[in-house]
């Protein structure tokens, strides 16, 4: 079985940032008036600005499979000796795609002008992202491809629009549930790639991916983090609507998060990271990085304590977040804070880094162990 690397990586922050001062600049007041629950929800996740993908007209400036051919495009001019003609398989994941069908992955290739070639479509929250990253690491791992590329991109904030709400008979009142408004100031837009080979970049750092290990839980929890239908209406499919007009009148169509569960999510995420720790993949004294997407700072405490009391302890100092400055840019994250790592200057050779990337979706907990290697 080969090594597999990412030897490079890319991505792609729309636009200017975005404070919270300015975010129903863009989203919009819904009925003309501001939030009430914006600043409980701003004050538990601490983010500062993010990036959105639409101007202050709500107008897109970029399709999300335009962001993640952007991405892949910084990631391929950063690869040492790479030629876009090498590329041998494509793997995206994303929360919402930008049409129904085709699949992600044959837009994103579309935009990238990549080569014919193999591709894969993972849809879902989150774990999409880590999805899409464990299919070209094990394409590369069994010898079937020599050069990969993994990608993740997320477009948000369209689905906040306040005149998408506005215009649903269920919220006429201009207040919508705060398990919608509470994503309305949780998410934000971006795009990340990775470039994945069977052997280290000639120059620089390369990052040896170890092993993947994605769980899922749904065997377990009801749904938490969801879109297409209504829990209200005895969660049935949107498209068991009498007609779409009705589905979205009835806020089928809203991507939604259960708060009710929410908190369920650290106890995933911490239980497998404690398992790997017990079945000896994962060394906590060896880790020199950890790199967990937690969508809020209230969270980050929560793991903390969750970890202590499974009698682990990783100092505060070796964890590694972009939160407050990228925004929870959800299965695109992992990606954006992996590439500002890799370039930082911070990382040398022999270093390990544990990834983790919790989804909320259905309950799944997605980790990865990589080792830095090459020299700076």
């Amino acid at each position: 079985m080969k090594f597999v690397y990412i030897t490079s990586m890319g991505k792609f922050l729309p636009g200017t940032p975005v404070g919270n001062e300015e975010m129903e600049d863009y989203l919009g007041k819904i009925g003309g008036r501001s939030s009430k629950t914006k600043r409980i929800i701003l004050e538990k996740n601490q983010i500062k600005q993010r990036y959105y993908a639409m101007d202050k007209e709500q107008k897109s400036l970029y399709t999300n499979a335009e962001m993640a051919a952007l991405a892949i495009r910084e990631a391929l001019e950063r690869g040492a000796g790479v030629r876009p003609e090498d590329v041998e398989f494509l793997a995206t994941g994303t929360t919402r795609a930008d049409l129904l069908l085709p699949g992600f992955a044959s837009m994103v290739h579309a935009e990238t002008g990549l080569p014919v070639m193999e591709i894969s479509s993972h849809s879902g929250l989150c774990a999409s992202g880590m999805h899409a990253l464990k299919n070209a690491f094990l394409h590369i791992k069994s010898g079937e491809h020599r050069t990969a590329i993994a990608c993740s991109s997320e477009f948000l904030s369209r689905e906040f629009k306040h005149t998408k709400f506005e215009a649903q008979g269920i919220y006429s009142n201009g207040r919508v549930p705060f398990d919608t408004d509470f994503l309305r100031f949780m998410l934000s837009d971006g795009a990340g790639a990775a470039l994945l080979q069977n052997e280290p970049s000639a120059q620089g750092l390369s990052l040896r991916i170890e092993w993947i290990d994605n769980k899922s839980y749904a065997n377990e929890y009801e749904t938490c983090m969801y879109s297409g239908m209504s829990k209200e209406d005895g969660g049935r499919s949107w498209l068991d609507y009498a007609s779409i007009h009705e589905a979205a009148d009835h806020g089928a169509l809203n991507l939604k998060q259960d708060v009710r569960l929410v908190n369920e999510i650290t106890k995933v995420g911490t239980r497998r990271f404690l398992e790997l720790v017990e079945e000896g993949r994962i060394d906590p004294d060896t880790v020199d990085w950890m790199v967990v997407h937690y969508s809020s700072h209230v969270f980050r405490e929560e793991i903390f304590l969750l970890l202590e009391q499974g009698g682990v302890t990783i100092p505060e100092e070796k964890w590694f977040t972009n939160l407050y400055t990228k925004g929870n840019t959800a299965a695109a994250s992992i990606y954006i804070m992996l590439e500002e790592l890799l370039y930082s200057g911070r990382l040398s050779a022999g270093q390990q880094i544990v990834c983790v990337v919790p989804e909320s979706g259905r309950f799944q907990a997605s980790t990865m162990l990589l080792t830095v290697v090459g020299a700076s």
